[in-house]
């Protein structure tokens, strides 16, 4: 993998991260497809309407259905799904804790049963990269010991100190498997964890900072905490963070956290949140989200964002949305999602564009004047 700092505005930054499939241009957010699919679209949609560099896909439900073997026997998740991209994997770890009722963490690992069958897994350091190396991602995640927030000063503590040791084994397992000819291809990052607390975070940063790695993921965060504390905790960690490397945000979040987090130096996101609001009949604009299901829609007939340039808006009216969503039409699902994907990687794109023209901060002022805009 190679990385470059294009340029950067205050903390902000626009970076290309080159793999063996894609350049991947930052700020960007990554789709998210679970399975080895963005719900609802194909790699046709992806390439024609979103056009991402890079998404991301599922160690712990890839490895439990299909299995990663088969996987790795149809060409890897880029022969599989047909997507020529990049792809990056988590380790599956918060599937395996958030998933189960019956989750056993020791020092080596994670013992879980499985949410299809009831079936009995462990996932160790090494066995998520073996089940990575099988699904032939760029960016492979590293399996880390999650916290549920709020938790108490020594659950945390334990939590790092035991991240850091799995960081340490899988660093070291993956340079020596490199050496084999394994995973040549394949980059490695690790994950910061430590709740809000500044103390934990700066620990657990400057340990795995300190670790051959490839890229670095700040986690444990968008899972209940205030908005606010979110952000206070991503500035402070950033810092501990090498300014010649990838910093990736998990699992966040709603569009004013794109624009907060791209100012505190983040590069990379992922989130539900964009293919999920759209089944469920929210739908992200310039101007703030639009609740499709509404009567107020029923016979609207401009496109669901003006500004949008997307295959959706350029073709079809707010009425009829507002009618698939009601009648439960397959066709809704496809359109939503790709209107809510294209807004998420046009905005990333608006802000790479204001990084590089040193205007963020110009942006980000607009960006909030259009969603107090009710003439809209």
């Amino acid at each position: 993998m190679h990385f470059q700092i294009d340029k950067s505005c205050g903390f902000a930054r626009a970076c290309t991260i080159t793999t063996a499939h894609s350049a991947v241009q930052t700020p960007v957010f990554m789709p998210v497809g679970t399975v080895g699919a963005v719900k609802a679209l194909d790699a046709t949609d992806l390439e024609n309407f979103i056009k991402p560099e890079i998404i991301l896909g599922n160690t712990y439900h890839l490895y439990l259905r299909p299995g990663d073997a088969t996987v790795a026997k149809m060409g890897g998740l880029h022969g599989f799904t047909r997507f020529p991209k990049s792809f990056l994997t988590d380790s599956g770890g918060f599937q395996a804790f958030s998933l189960s009722d019956n989750v056993k963490i020791d020092e080596h690992g994670i013992t879980f049963r499985s949410h299809i069958d009831g079936s009995k897994h462990y996932f160790t350091p090494q066995k998520v990269l073996d089940i990575q190396y099988n699904l032939g991602s760029d960016i492979m995640m590293i399996l880390d010991d999650l916290v549920a927030l709020p938790a108490s000063q020594e659950r945390i503590k334990a939590s790092i100190e035991r991240t850091t040791r799995w960081a340490r084994e899988s660093i070291a397992y993956h340079r020596a498997n490199q050496k084999q000819g394994i995973g040549k291809d394949q980059n490695i990052f690790a994950i910061i964890q430590g709740g809000t607390d500044k103390a934990f975070r700066e620990k657990s940063a400057k340990e795995l900072c300190a670790l051959d790695f490839d890229g670095f993921a700040i986690g444990g965060l968008s899972v209940g905490e205030a908005n606010q504390e979110m952000y206070d905790t991503v500035e402070w960690t950033t810092q501990f963070m090498p300014e010649n490397k990838p910093r990736y945000l998990m699992g966040v979040g709603t569009p004013e956290d794109l624009v907060e987090n791209v100012a505190r130096g983040v590069d990379m996101f992922d989130c539900v949140m964009p293919t999920r609001n759209a089944r469920n009949g929210t739908l992200f604009t310039s101007f703030g989200k639009v609740n499709i299901k509404g009567a107020i829609y029923k016979e609207d007939p401009l496109p669901i964002d003006p500004e949008c340039g997307c295959m959706v808006c350029q073709t079809y009216s707010r009425a009829y949305l507002c009618h698939l969503f009601r009648a439960r039409e397959i066709t809704y699902f496809r359109l939503a999602t790709i209107h809510n994907l294209y807004y998420y990687l046009d905005l990333m794109t608006q802000m790479r564009e204001a990084i590089m023209e040193e205007r963020f901060d110009l942006f980000k002022i607009e960006f909030y004047r259009k969603r107090n805009d009710t003439d809209t």
